[in-house]
């Protein structure tokens, strides 16, 4: 269903799992897109015929070349940059920064310059936990939390009544894009190698589709006034409910759940603290302080984000098992997978 008008579309990272459902949906509502990502393209991803792809690094382009790329746009959407998963030389918060903040602040700035009127930037949730939970100094223990509370104040610093930016606080998103590898593989892994049951604390989380993904994204970019943090969370979800849906498609439905306290889960991020420093490197989270956020319901209410944006109702168990599949089949060996790239 097209929309009451027609913008062209630069994007950053229109390859990837949340780029291309985005690129779908504004597609499917009129809209013209033109992206560039960073090669190689996954293999067998079903990208959306209609955009227009260009592969290679926008960070290794002049100010003049970007320009050329944003000539003739209205809109700009930043599906790309680096997520927690990140590990390397401390301090990992400069990686992140290179990465998520210089980036986009080039980008948005040649993007007013150049007459783009509209933007929609990809983010995380854990931002929003952030400012609603102050007391447990996230910013303070995990660098990448830190980075994407920075990359928002920036960001936020070029919104005006004539170049709108919409930030949106994306959860865990279930869904796959054949080719890539899903950010799940690491817990069905995990899972695998516990004997008998699965160990996990208590808590929850909010989710959403990759396909919801794709609305909320378009939503931003068409409907954000100004400047504003949109938190995004559709499925409320306790870890004891998800798993269940887990086991189910790793084909172990009666597996049984295990609900480990506080303390026994510091003892693996205890271990893996010091595997880290042993190796000389630094995480985008600080897995001990982190148990704080594994051990709560991390829940946003629809109301606040995917509701005003428009975002529907999808089938979450579908997209779970869709996730779950192809995180064995990459274990397994059946289907080669590319990994998350710094864009």
């Amino acid at each position: 269903m097209k929309g009451l008008f027609a913008l062209k579309v630069f994007m950053i990272g229109g390859t990837g799992l949340l780029g291309s459902a985005a690129a779908r949906e504004l597609i499917a509502r009129g809209h013209e897109v033109c992206s560039m990502a960073l090669p190689p393209l996954p293999e067998g991803a079903d990208l959306p015929p209609e955009m227009k792809i260009e592969l290679g690094n926008a960070a290794e382009l002049s100010d003049s070349e970007l320009r050329k790329r944003f000539t003739g746009c209205e809109g700009f959407v930043f599906a790309a940059g680096v997520d927690e998963r990140v590990e390397g030389p401390p301090p990992i918060y400069d990686f992140f920064k290179k990465h998520n903040i210089d980036a986009l602040e080039r980008l948005l700035r040649i993007a007013k310059e150049s007459g783009v009127k509209k933007t929609a930037i990809c983010g995380s949730y854990f931002s929003y936990f952030s400012k609603e939970n102050p007391e447990l100094e996230l910013t303070k223990w995990h660098p990448y939390i830190r980075s994407r509370i920075d990359q928002e104040d920036m960001a936020l610093k070029f919104a005006d009544e004539n170049f709108s930016v919409g930030i949106l606080q994306l959860p865990y998103i279930f869904g796959t894009q054949p080719g890539r590898k899903p950010v799940w593989v690491f817990l069905v892994e995990m899972i695998q190698g516990m004997k008998g049951v699965t160990m996990y604390p208590g808590g929850g989380t909010t989710m959403i589709t990759v396909r919801q993904a794709g609305q909320a994204i378009a939503g931003a970019l068409e409907k954000t006034q100004g400047g504003k943090r949109w938190p995004i969370g559709y499925y409320n979800m306790p870890w004891q409910e998800f798993l269940k849906i887990v086991h189910k498609h790793m084909g172990m439905p009666n597996r049984k759940v295990l609900t480990i306290p506080k303390w026994v889960l510091n003892l693996g991020s205890k271990q893996m603290a010091k595997e880290r420093k042993a190796k000389g490197i630094e995480g985008g989270l600080d897995m001990i302080k982190f148990s704080d956020i594994q051990c709560s319901c991390t829940f946003i209410d629809k109301e606040l984000g995917c509701l005003p944006l428009g975002v529907a109702p999808d089938d979450i168990e579908r997209a779970i098992g869709e996730s779950v599949k192809l995180s064995l089949d990459i274990l397994r060996g059946k289907t080669e997978a590319i990994g998350m790239k710094g864009e």
